[in-house]
C-alpha cells in the first residue's frame, strides 16, 4: 500500500520541526491518498515539504504519530529493526537476577503505540493505537523470531485503542498460560497475574525505586498504600523490616501479595493486608509508621483533571507525612503524566507545609532504564517520585 499524505495547515508546522512525534487534528488540513487507519503517510507542509513518515487515524486527536524524520518505507523490515534494537538495549537491565523487564516502550524506543513487557520466558504485549494495530501480524511474527517466547498475552485493552476507534483485545495468542506467571526482580522472585492483573501485571516501571525503598526498609514499621500485589512490601520483608502492612482495594491484588511474600520465604515476618480504600484506611489508623510507601494510580488521566488530582495528591501525602514518626520516610510517586515533575515536588512540597513537618529529600527518582522516554516528547516523562525524611 502506497503512502497516504497528511497536508498541515499553514504555520502549523512548528511541533513536528522541534521532533515531537505527535500530529494533533488541529494542526491538519487534509488527508490525502488516504485507504484505511494505521496506513503509513507523508507528513507535508501547507507547500508540500516533507516533514516526516508516521501513520495515520483521521478518527484519532493525535491524527498521526511519527515513526521517522527521514524518507523511508514503512514496513516489515523498519520494524524489524526498530524492534531488534529496542531489545538489545535491554541487555543492561536483564541477567541472572532479572528476568524481566520492558522490551518496548512506545515513543520511548520510537515505536509508538507499541509496548512490550518480557515476565521470564513470555512476553506479553499492548497494541495501542491504529498504526500498529496496521502492522499487527509483522509486529508478532518479529517478536517470535527474536525472542522466541514461550507464551504470548496479549493486553490490547486500554482507553487509547477506544480513542483510536479500535476494539479491546485480550487473551493468550501463543503457548500456553493457566495461571499467575513467576518471574525474578533483582533476585526476588513474584508471581504476575499477566491475563487479568493491572497494566500489564506487573508494575516493571518501580523495579529501581523498589529496590532503593527496601535498602532504607531495615528494622521499621512499614505501610505499603496501594501496594497491588507487594512487590515494595517483599523488598521490605527482605531488608528485614519489622513490620510490613500491605494496603489496597482489591482482593485479588492481596491474594498475590500474600503468596509473594511467602514464595520468598517471608511467610513468618510480621504483615497485615487489609482490604480498604486508602483515605479510608488512613482516617482509621493513627499509626505511627517509620517508612510510609505511597504509590497511587494515575489521578489525573486528562488536563482537564490536573487541578482535582493535584488536590489528591495532596492531601494523601499531607495525611502520609502527619502520621511518620520523627525521622520516618515518606516515599511518593505519580504516573500521571499530566501532573509533571515540577508540579509534583510543589504537591510535596504543600503537604509537608500544611503537615507542619520539617522534611528532607533524599533522593528523587524517575524512569528506570528499561522505560526510556523521547526528550523531544514530554508526554512520555510520566513517572515521578520523592523519597522524604521527616524530622
Amino acid at each position: 500500500m502506497e503512502p497516504a499524505k497528511i497536508y498541515l495547515k499553514p504555520g502549523k508546522d512548528k511541533s513536528l520541526r522541534n521532533r515531537n512525534p505527535w500530529l494533533f487534528s488541529g494542526a491538519v488540513d487534509r488527508v490525502e491518498e488516504f485507504e484505511e487507519n494505521g496506513q503509513p503517510a507523508e507528513i507535508m507542509t501547507a507547500h508540500g515539504g516533507f516533514l516526516g513518515m508516521g501513520y495515520v487515524n483521521p478518527e484519532s486527536q493525535i491524527v498521526c504519530r511519527v515513526l521517522s524524520w527521514e524518507k523511508q518505507e514503512i514496513d516489515r523490515a523498519f520494524l524489524e529493526e526498530r524492534i531488534r534494537a529496542s531489545i538489545g538495549r535491554r541487555a543492561m537491565v536483564l541477567g541472572d537476577s532479572t528476568d524481566s523487564c520492558r522490551v518496548v516502550n512506545s515513543e520511548g524506543d520510537f515505536l509508538p503505540g507499541l509496548i512490550v513487557d518480557q515476565y521470564g520466558a513470555g512476553i506479553v504485549l499492548q497494541i495501542l493505537t491504529a498504526g500498529m494495530e496496521f502492522f499487527r501480524d509483522d509486529i508478532l511474527g518479529i517478536l517470535r523470531d527474536e525472542l522466541h517466547p514461550a507464551f504470548i498475552v496479549e493486553r490490547s485493552d486500554t482507553a487509547s485503542r477506544r480513542e483510536e476507534g479500535l476494539e479491546e483485545r485480550t487473551g493468550v495468542i501463543g503457548g500456553t498460560v493457566d495461571g499467575p506467571v513467576e518471574i525474578v526482580e533483582n533476585g526476588r522472585r513474584f508471581r504476575v497475574d499477566v491475563l487479568r492483573g493491572q497494566k500489564t501485571g506487573f508494575y516493571l516501571d518501580q523495579r529501581e525505586s523498589r529496590r532503593i525503598v527496601g535498602s532504607l526498609a531495615g528494622g521499621k514499621r512499614v505501610l505499603n498504600l496501594f501496594s497491588y500485589t507487594g512487590g515494595f512490601s517483599v523488598y521490605a520483608a527482605a531488608a528485614g523490616a519489622s513490620e510490613v502492612i500491605s494496603v489496597d482495594s482489591s482482593g485479588p491484588a492481596l491474594d498475590l501479595a500474600r503468596e509473594n511474600m511467602a514464595l520468598n520465604g517471608f511467610d513468618g515476618v510480621s504483615a497485615r493486608y487489609v482490604r480498604s480504600d486508602v483515605f479510608d484506611f488512613l482516617n482509621a489508623e493513627s499509626g505511627p509508621w517509620d517508612l510510609i510507601v505511597l504509590d497511587p494510580p494515575a489521578f489525573a488521566a486528562r488536563k482537564a483533571q490536573v487541578d482535582q488530582a493535584a488536590r489528591g495528591y495532596k492531601d494523601l501525602n499531607m495525611r502520609c507525612l502527619r502520621k511518620l514518626a520523627p525521622g520516618g520516610i515518606l516515599a511518593t510517586y505519580s504516573c500521571s503524566h499530566h501532573v509533571d515533575r515540577t508540579l509534583f515536588r510543589q504537591i510535596a512540597y504543600s503537604a509537608a507545609v500544611d503537615a507542619e513537618r520539617d522534611t528532607q529529600v533524599i533522593v528523587q527518582t524517575a524512569h528506570p532504564l528499561d522505560h526510556p522516554f523521547d526528550l523531544c516528547h514530554k508526554e512520555g516523562e510520566y513517572l515521578k517520585g520523592i523519597i522524604l525524611r521527616v524530622r
